[in-house]
């Protein structure tokens, strides 16, 4: 048997030898095309065209000088009509971008367009060269938006710099402990975030496994990044983990410095006549620890501005034991924080005085947080001024 080329195998084969087909664009269309292909891309993710700001993602910006420029060349309406099903090309040109008022170089820097000698140097030629490394960076990054439920998490941001300012939280270079989970705390880029939800977990293209995450900031957004995304950013110089609330043990069988064998909690009330306090006095109440009789420590307040310069009367006590004292005072301050009364008062010399441990909450609830205490479930529990009533944030 004679032997055969490849074609004339194929052939008898039955399999059709098809000539491959040459492209008809010019590299400038080319590049044209794969340009807006990415803002496509974006708008099937997010809604909405690519939007100008300084708030807006590095990617976000990019894609919108580039839409500004498409929607300038005379050309482009043509050669993009098939693509362009959502109308993109037809918005108007925003004024505040002000793309006129940019020089060539910098409007190629914003574009991550390279200008080299031997290539065209027209503004309008849009050359699509970024790696495959920044196509990777790019699908990564989640582009931030607002979290329309932020009320539900703000008491809790709020909870945590307490916490920070307390001691009952570290914050600790990322690194020695990489795992992200639902709860956790991190500062990335100097913002406070917190890990609200974590998706299902799946094998990534390179085989390591990954989830998306449900990321909310403090400053009223959130991102749906990836957790791998988010430990990339927190191994950053800046980025932190915050420990858990390190309430340690309240009450136990050894003693510990800071414990004391017998302690009260007590609740006081004032008998100021302030127009304020008077008017809210059932309510306005001063929660302290002690290790001492109570009336031994309220023995000379109206001369003492941490009661206010005024008498006052013991509402309620709780005895507790082996417990130690400066835990128990920050979970006190921790759960009542929202509700903490902002009072300055000048003392018996004039100068002023900030008085602390007095908080505008009912008695009852109070009473509810010290029985959570004692059952230790009053970990995540905080107040909320808005119910009058001790909520678990997270849920």
């Amino acid at each position: 048997m004679a032997e055969m080329d490849d074609d004339e195998l194929l052939e008898a084969l039955g399999v059709e030898v098809a000539p491959l087909k040459t492209s008809s664009r010019t590299p400038r269309e080319e590049r044209m095309i794969a340009g807006f292909e990415d803002i496509l891309r974006f708008h099937q993710t997010h809604g909405h065209a690519p939007r100008h700001g300084e708030d807006r993602g590095i990617f976000e910006r990019l894609y919108a000088v580039r839409l500004e420029q498409l929607r300038r060349l005379p050309e482009a309406p043509a050669l993009l009509a098939e693509l362009d099903t959502p109308g993109l090309l037809s918005g108007p040109t925003t004024a505040a971008t002000d793309v006129d008022s940019l020089d060539e170089d910098t409007l190629l820097a914003e574009l991550g367009v390279d200008s080299t000698p031997d290539d065209q140097s027209d503004i309008t030629v849009l050359r699509h060269v970024r790696s495959s490394i920044e196509k990777r960076a790019a699908e990564e990054i989640a582009e931030r938006s607002a979290c329309a439920d932020f009320d539900r998490f703000q008491p809790l941001f709020e909870q945590v710099e307490r916490e920070l300012q307390s001691g009952i939280r570290q914050s600790l270079r990322f690194g020695q402990d990489t795992r992200i989970l639902n709860g956790h705390f991190f500062i990335v880029g100097g913002q406070l975030a917190y890990v609200a939800e974590v998706g299902e977990t799946f094998k990534a293209p390179n085989g390591e496994s990954d989830a998306r995450l449900r990321v909310i900031f403090a400053n009223g957004t959130e991102s749906n990044m990836l957790r791998r995304s988010l430990q990339r950013a927190l191994y950053d110089d800046t980025g932190r983990r915050l420990t858990d609330p390190d309430l340690g043990p309240l009450f136990g069988d050894t003693q510990a410095p800071d414990d004391i064998e017998t302690g009260t909690i007590y609740v006081l009330r004032s008998l100021s006549n302030l127009p304020f306090i008077a008017e809210h006095r059932d309510l306005i109440h001063k929660i302290g620890v002690t290790g001492g009789k109570v009336e031994t420590r309220i023995a000379h307040a109206e001369k003492d501005a941490t009661y206010l310069l005024a008498d006052v009367e013991v509402v309620a006590t709780y005895t507790l034991h082996n417990m130690n004292r400066t835990k128990l005072e920050n979970i006190i301050h921790r759960v009542f924080g929202a509700a903490q009364l902002d009072l300055v008062i000048e003392d018996r010399f004039g100068n002023p005085v900030k008085p602390r441990e007095w908080f505008l909450v009912p008695l009852h609830v109070i009473d509810e947080a010290v029985q959570r205490i004692r059952d230790g479930s009053v970990t995540e529990a905080i107040y909320d001024p808005q119910t009058a009533r001790l909520v678990n944030p997270t849920t």
